[in-house]
């Protein structure tokens, strides 16, 4: 017999008493908190249990609360229950520079997914055994997806003829200098006449 949410997050809540769920619940997609050192027990029993049965990880993804919340980051794991016909949303809170355990030994697709949260967020998943960039260059500096990361970056990257190989220099920006006013746009500008 299949659960509908609410027995879902009873029956959750009865047999993993360290799961922290959002309530009220939004939609059709319940949301849990677990600690960083429970993560693997939690999945573990999300996938084991009979009544439950997430068998697959849709995908792990960090976030950046910096401004927002504290602790800063989050790491973002969506499950789906063939069995239930639901999905389940599992998130754990960290502090920069805070690990969390890889669930490599529970979902061999966590992999890739834990390389790309590292590379964009610098979130160290302890325990990867092959944790290391995989969308910017090895030699990249910095997590672009963090909110502190500057638009620009750090240093640019270009082909060099006369040495004939990629380069990196420091960023520079050129530009003229304009005068900015920042009014609404739909109030208009208010520029002062010189004479």
């Amino acid at each position: 017999m299949n659960k509908n949410i609410f027995e879902q997050l009873a029956y959750i809540k009865e047999n993993f008493s360290a799961a922290k769920p959002v309530e009220p619940i939004q939609g059709d997609n319940l949301i849990i908190y677990v600690a960083p050192e429970k993560i693997i027990e939690f999945l573990t029993f999300l996938r084991d249990d009979s009544e439950l049965s997430f068998k697959t990880l849709l995908d792990v993804f960090g976030a950046d609360m910096l401004g927002i919340r504290t602790p800063r980051f989050e790491v973002i794991y969506n499950l789906l229950s063939y069995k239930l016909n639901n999905r389940i949303t599992v998130k754990v809170a960290l502090d920069d520079g805070e690990k969390v355990p890889t669930v490599v030994p529970v979902f061999s697709a966590a992999g890739w997914f834990e390389r790309e949260a590292f590379d964009m967020y610098g979130i160290v998943f302890e325990n990867h055994t092959d944790l290391r960039r995989i969308l910017t260059d090895y030699g990249f500096e910095g997590h672009p997806l963090r909110k502190d990361f500057p638009l620009t970056g750090y240093k640019e990257v270009r082909y060099d003829a006369e040495q004939q190989k990629v380069v990196y220099e420091p960023v520079k920006l050129m530009q003229e200098f304009r005068t900015f006013d920042f009014d609404m746009p739909w109030e208009g500008t208010n520029y002062k006449k010189t004479s």
